[in-house]
């Protein structure tokens, strides 16, 4: 046991362990009721996939009686551009001009009142002037406003205008009663054609709304449920579910068949994460018994784990978050960490038991002895995930509730263990006896476990032996340590370039979509038909003229590409809808879902699909992933290249798509905002005030977007003449921000760790020594994801994070009691050789405990599991490093800072 040269210390009088201690039955009563509050915030909590972010975009859609795209862009886009641009909140603007029309998108900073902004967008155009008959329209969208569910109705009559009236008389009002739901769209209803005009030419037929929907190659309606832009998703699925049960029960004659929905993915995701939350929970248990061989100071140490996510719950249903994967992770995550800081005390009390103290004394003198470090190692982890918690944009809303559900848990378990955990420990514990001839420990336990008690603690004791022994060897080969951990420092660094660079790992969702746009068919000249009429003496009538249907050619499309699509065994149900929701008859979305248990992963099975897919005359198709927020179709890969010839655009943009149509894993690459006339432009498209031509592209499964990123940048650069600039867009874009937010983040968490270490440790130097053992745990993460094939993306970037606030909880632990014995007078080498085989056991059992937490998330099981493993396996790999290493190079770092700055108050 460690005396301290002075009764009165600050660990006595800031101990709170001992106030706890002295007042037990209020400590475990205010536990109690934090425990029954925690139900109660968890009752209140909402599943869901991602946290609730909110995505302001105001659209503006101008006409004006203007004959050209040019003349449009000049007297119409670029008044209403210039006169939009000082809005407050305006992140972007991007417009689409066409002969006589513009559509004007102002994309606001994520977390923008919508409401605000589309008022503020009213009252800036009030005073604007704009060519005479111009008009325009506001429309504000709320991204969060989406499509939850959709069902097929088919009946056994297959007579759909009967179908119809049914639908519209009793399904959709039942349904858009319910709470959440905005609207319920009928599709399958197709147009009307409008009649030709005799005093038309030649052109394009234009769209006049409609669509066509189909089931399982079978021609059917369906109706489509939009929830409101701050409704659950799970909960108006529900209610639709619901509902839909009731109507079958009344309807006997209708079929009502789930077409498509966003629910079953939600559900699958977080049901995988609570299994892996629940498997945690249980490793982490089960690795402290054999440590301890007590399974009363077990029980103990487990009960911080509840605790603590109950008061957690407590927290997150303050600031309304909910339980989706990003919380729902955080907690796993966290799991082996929260039990840490009990660990530590209870392990501590033990030791103190084991040497002869009765209970009450252990418990305080333990809690007098780690009280500091348990404070630091939460107090630095805080100073981790805090400012997390409060990073802005996008990057910000997506982890604000991850950062503060961090360290409300970690806050959390400091408490239990500096409070409920000693409390119990009085109580529960019970005095060990000696051998009076051995000396040994005699362990209260049955006989069954007796003999393995023995083979574990005699392998303790020798490893415990051994490791004394590697440290003697370090402290006099100082030169050799630090070079070896300088060497595995940079072997981390060096594995960079080999790990691939992603944002979001591609997930096998069993479910994806496939877009295509046919050529929209030319209407008759009619009048070289009333020529030719006029010639054949009337033979010809106008009745005989043949009037294209583009719906229907659309249709001919779509069926071929159903028949291809439902070859493959795996695909369950195709739900085709042909006509996109904008009005555009060309355009069609097959909505594809995989047998449960299907044999292809959900990128193979693409990767196939693009090469399997018929090739039909002048129509373009694209495979793509089901997005998590919709963005109107966005491509992960986009580069927009701005400049002010549109043609010159253009001939860059097709060559730059040339080039990368060859390079492996560029899928559906298209081609936004070019022109191909020569002599006539239809389409102009505008970034941020100058025009624009957007390049974008799906990945292929083995593509990944850091990759494909450098790639297109590559080719760009050789190809782009002086008076074209490339910007990256969609998910390349994003990745960007996210890294740059990260990196700053980062930064201002190192700095709060070393200003909370100095404050604590009142010292520069051991916030030094303590920072050793950070680099060590980079050749363990980026090994793991070598070995894995992890991407070093979004997800594997908050293990490292994680990391951070992970790595210097084993050196704090260290450093503390080696000054605590130099404070008690022991000479610095012999406090080391005493510390680090003291603090093994508990460093190796936090260690272990968080390492077996993490595990289930790292095997990757489950829906949604690409998600979590490369953060898992990051934290897991960098961990192992760290522990070995730091239990041997933070030694040596402290003998020889301190052979450099000499501490007085240990002279």
């Amino acid at each position: 046991m460690v005396k301290t040269h002075n009764s009165k210390s600050i660990r006595k009088v800031l101990n709170i362990s001992r106030w706890a201690i002295k007042f037990s039955w209020l400590t475990v009563c205010f536990w109690i009721g934090v425990t029954v509050a925690g139900v109660l915030a968890f009752g209140s909590l909402k599943y869901a996939l991602f946290p609730d972010i909110t995505f302001p975009v105001v659209v503006v859609n101008a006409q004006a009686p203007l004959t050209s795209a040019v003349e449009t862009e000049t007297k119409l886009t670029q008044p209403l551009e210039e006169n939009l641009k000082s809005l407050t909140g305006l992140d972007k603007v991007r417009s689409s001009t066409y002969p006589g029309q513009s559509a004007v998108s102002l994309l606001f900073a994520v977390g923008t009142n919508l409401e605000t902004s589309t008022s503020a967008t009213t009252n800036t155009l009030k005073n604007l002037k704009l060519p005479d008959g111009a008009t325009y329209k506001i429309i504000p969208l709320n991204l969060n406003e989406s499509a939850v569910i959709s069902y097929a109705v088919e009946s056994k009559s297959d007579d759909l205008t009967d179908l119809q009236k049914v639908a519209d008389e009793q399904i959709l009002p039942a349904i858009a009663q319910l709470p959440g739901v905005l609207k319920v769209s009928l599709l399958g209803i197709p147009p009307e054609l409008p009649a030709p005009n005799s005093t038309n030419s030649t052109e394009t037929l234009t769209p006049t709304g409609g669509n066509l929907v189909r089931f399982n190659a079978k021609d059917a309606l369906a109706f489509q449920v939009v929830k409101t832009g701050n409704a659950n998703t799970l909960e108006v699925v529900s209610r639709v579910e619901e509902e839909v049960e009731k109507l079958r029960a009344s309807l006997p004659d209708v079929t009502l068949t789930l077409a498509a929905t966003q629910a079953e993915y939600i559900r699958k995701a977080t049901q995988s994460t609570i299994d892996a939350l629940m498997e945690a929970i249980i490793l982490a248990i089960v690795v402290i018994f054999p440590f301890l061989w007590n399974w009363r100071a077990t029980l103990i140490s487990a009960l911080a784990i509840p605790t603590s996510l109950l008061a957690t719950f407590v927290v997150m249903a303050f600031f309304g978050f909910n339980l989706e994967t990003i919380t729902l992770l955080a907690l796993a995550l966290v799991i082996g960490s929260v039990i840490d800081d009990a660990i530590i005390d209870v392990e501590n009390i033990t030791r103190h038991i084991e040497e002869g103290q009765t209970p009450r004394e252990a418990a305080h003198s333990a809690t007098d002895e780690i009280g500091l470090t348990v404070i630091a190692t939460t107090a630095t982890s805080v100073a981790v995930f805090l400012p997390i918690g409060l990073m802005g944009g996008v990057v910000g809303q997506f982890f604000k509730p991850f950062g503060i559900t961090v360290s409300a848990a970690y806050i959390a378990s400091t408490l239990v263990a500096r409070t409920l955990s000693p409390v119990l420990s009085i109580y529960w514990l019970k005095p060990v006896n000696k051998n009076s001839q051995s000396g040994k420990v005699n362990h209260p336990q049955n006989k069954f476990l007796s003999g393995i008690s023995a083979n574990f603690i005699n392998f303790g004791f020798y490893f415990t032996k051994a490791y004394r022994n590697l440290l003697s060897w370090s402290l006099n080969h100082r030169t050799i340590v630090i070079i070896l951990a300088v060497l595995s420092f940079g072997a981390g660094i060096a594995l960079t370039p080999f790990i691939p660079k992603g944002f979001i790992p591609k997930l096998d969702r069993g479910e994806f979509n496939i877009t295509y746009t046919a050529p929209l068919p030319q209407m008759p000249d009619l009048a070289a038909l009333q020529q030719l009429q006029n010639q054949t003496a009337g033979r010809i009538s106008q009745s005989q003229i043949p009037i294209p249907n583009p719906l229907n050619d659309s249709l001919e499309v779509a069926k071929k590409l159903e028949a291809a699509v439902i070859e493959y065994p795996d695909v369950e149900t195709v739900f085709t809808t042909v006509g996109s929701r904008g009005g555009e008859p060309n355009k069609g979305l097959l909505y594809v879902k995989l047998r449960k248990e299907h044999s292809l992963k959900t990128a193979e099975l693409q990767d196939q699909l693009r090469q399997t897919l018929p090739q039909l005359p002048g129509v373009t198709t694209s495979v793509e992933d089901i997005q998590f927020v919709d963005t109107g179709g966005e491509k992960p890969l986009q580069v927009a290249l701005l400049g002010d010839d549109i043609k010159s655009l253009s001939a860059a943009a097709n060559l730059i798509k040339e080039r990368i149509s060859k390079n492996s894993g560029f899928a559906d690459v298209t081609i936004t905002g070019n022109t191909n006339d020569a002599d006539q432009i239809l389409q102009i498209e505008r970034l941020n005030q100058q025009r624009v031509v957007y390049i974008s592209s799906n990945l292929g499964q083995n593509l990944t977007l850091g990759n494909a990123t450098d790639q297109i940048v590559a080719e760009a650069k050789d190809i782009l003449p002086a008076d074209i600039t490339l910007d990256l867009g969609g998910d390349s874009a994003k990745q960007n921000e996210v890294f740059g937010s990260f990196i700053s983040t980062l930064i201002l968490s190192a700095l709060c760790i070393i200003v909370v270490l100095i404050l604590l440790f009142k010292s520069w130097v051991d916030p030094l020594v303590i920072g050793a053992s950070l680099p060590l745990a980079i050749v363990g993460a980026m090994l793991a994801l070598l070995l894995t094939k992890s991407d070093f993306g979004m997800i594997s970037l908050i293990g490292f994070v994680f990391l951070l606030g992970l790595a210097n909880k084993n050196a704090i632990v260290l450093v503390d009691y080696i000054n605590q014995l130099r404070l008690a007078g022991w000479e610095r080498t012999e406090a080391i050789l005493k510390a680090g085989p003291v603090r093994l056991r508990p460093i190796m059992m936090t260690t272990v405990s968080t390492i077996l937490g993490m595990l289930p998330i790292a095997l990757g099981l489950g829906a949604g599991s690409e998600l979590r493993s490369p953060m898992a396996v990051a934290i897991a790999g960098g961990l192992v490093t760290s522990t070995i290493l730091s239990l041997v190079v933070v030694p040596v770092v402290y003998a020889i800072l301190d052979d450099w700055f000499p501490r007085r108050k240990f002279m």
